[in-house]
């Protein structure tokens, strides 16, 4: 320490006494504190920004933990509708320049849901604003402008489904409606294929009948552009018990 003061005092600098390195020491601890708090303090406007984020997503109580990792992929069929799933999600960036849709088609209980609200967990977490919503909670949306008190215009509601960077419509021909609601449900999704805005369509009926219910235009902008029609084709996994 001698030797050291000493080459410090033939070059003319200053030496530090006890006081200013307890100074030192006390501004570093205080430096740390504050990035620490300010660490904390992001982390929470994180979360708070993710749940907001999450709750205007609108995904039911039962289904807000199922994520593309909790999807069980027994089978084949399943597995690859997993991979389509887990690519769909991962290439979102891609998926968002070609506005490029999926159709789930299959019977009830295969995990359609599961794997579509599992590519909207996905794609939230990478910033990117989703909406799930089934046909018949859509449609009501636009109707319920239809009211002499409503504070919004039809054009509203078809633009609030229209916004989001995903839109997952749900049980999607569970009751045949009238020719004015099968229209606005083209506007629906009309409006995001004219704004390049991807769509997960989910139903329980077949290929054939889908095509019924929303008509060949509708079924061919949701294949423009790479749009995949994945069939959940294996039994309902609420008949599943476990050995």
């Amino acid at each position: 320490m001698e030797i050291l003061s000493s080459k410090i005092i033939a070059k003319g600098l200053p030496q530090m006494g006890h006081s200013d390195v307890a100074s030192v020491d006390a501004a570093a601890l205080i430096g740390a504190e504050i990035k620490k708090a300010q660490y904390a303090a992001a982390k929470q406007r994180n979360e708070s920004i993710a749940q907001d984020v999450f709750r205007r997503a609108a995904i039911p109580p039962r289904f807000a933990a199922r994520k593309l990792s909790t999807f069980n992929a027994h089978c084949d069929s399943a597995a690859e509708a997993l991979n389509i799933a887990r690519s769909y999600a991962s290439d979102f960036d891609g998926v968002l320049e070609t506005g490029r849709s999926l159709i789930f088609v299959g019977g009830v209980g295969a995990g359609k849901t599961h794997l579509a609200t599992g590519i909207a967990h996905s794609v939230m977490e990478q910033g990117y604003c989703a909406l799930f919503s089934s046909v018949i909670g859509a449609v009501r949306s636009v109707k319920e402008t239809y009211r002499r008190d409503s504070s919004k215009s039809e054009s509203d509601a078809i633009l609030a489904l229209i916004k989001p960077d995903l839109l997952i419509l749900d049980e999607v021909g569970v009751q045949f409606g009238s020719d004015a609601e099968k229209l606005i449900l083209f506007e629906i999704i009309n409006g995001r294929y004219e704004h390049m805005r991807p769509t997960i369509v989910i139903s329980n009926l077949a290929l054939a009948g889908l095509k019924e219910y929303l008509g060949e235009r509708i079924i061919d902008r949701l294949r423009e552009g790479g749009g995949k029609q994945v069939v959940f084709d294996w039994p309902s996994y609420r008949l599943r018990r476990p050995s």
